[in-house]
């Protein structure tokens, strides 16, 4: 018995160890990020990948380093369905959240924000996200000064109500690739910028219409021909 027992610890040490061994330690590859060094990471990230295959750390890594937003989304949320309890969960949650709130998705970000805040209550990155809320209500509240040669350029601007949001990306040359694609074939484009908890997205925006049904017309085009998830979206006032 007393042989037994012992073996059975000596298994579950080893068991331990083997497991632990196969979680890595991201912080620095995720400071090298922030230098702007995501291709270096990259390109480790995919050796690490096979030398620790079992690693929930490398997929939140690859989340990060994935410049699609949309891909990214996807990523971040089957983190925190298969690793809820690993310690980078709730700024998975927070990356998904700022997604949404860039582009606009007020409804959808305040879900996952609800979320975040259900599962992780001590997350440093709920006050984040409410920083965010606060700041933008302050925005709604004051009046933007237009400088009167961009008054002169808006009132001489096509009277749209609608136009498309094509994709977001982190990267600003994918972002400025899909502008250049479309502006090709001769499809209006505008780059807008929307900096969420310190993340800056490049949103792309394609075309302007004067109502809805024009819009969801073109929408399926695009989305078809370009491969893209773009939605339609009010004009801003």
């Amino acid at each position: 018995m007393k042989y037994q027992s012992f073996t059975a610890v000596v298994f579950y040490l080893f068991f331990y160890s083997v497991a632990f061994s196969q979680e890595i330690d991201i912080v620095p590859y995720l400071k090298q990020i922030e230098k702007g060094e995501s291709k270096e990471v990259m390109e480790i990230l995919l050796k690490l990948k096979k030398e620790n295959p079992t690693s929930a750390n490398l997929i939140f890594l690859e989340g990060v380093l994935t410049e699609n937003g949309q891909e990214a989304v996807s990523i971040y949320q089957s983190f925190v369905e298969k690793y809820p309890d690993n310690s980078y969960a709730d700024a998975a949650l927070y990356r998904i959240y700022s997604y949404y709130y860039a582009l606009g998705l007020y409804e959808t970000a305040s879900k996952v924000l609800g979320n975040l805040t259900d599962k992780y209550p001590d997350s440093p990155y709920i006050k984040m996200a409410l920083s965010q809320e606060e700041a933008k209500q302050e925005e709604e509240k004051i009046p933007p000064k237009v400088h009167q040669n961009e008054q002169t350029k808006e009132q001489n601007d096509f009277n749209y109500k609608f136009t498309i949001q094509a994709g977001a990306f982190v990267k600003i040359e994918n972002a400025r690739g899909l502008k250049s694609e479309l502006e090709s074939e001769g499809i209006f484009c505008e780059m807008k910028e929307k900096n969420v908890g310190g993340t800056t997205f490049h949103v792309v925006y394609v075309g302007k219409f004067q109502n809805r049904n024009e819009a969801e017309k073109f929408l399926q085009q695009i989305n078809s021909r370009y491969n893209l998830n773009g939605r339609i979206i009010e004009k801003e006032n």
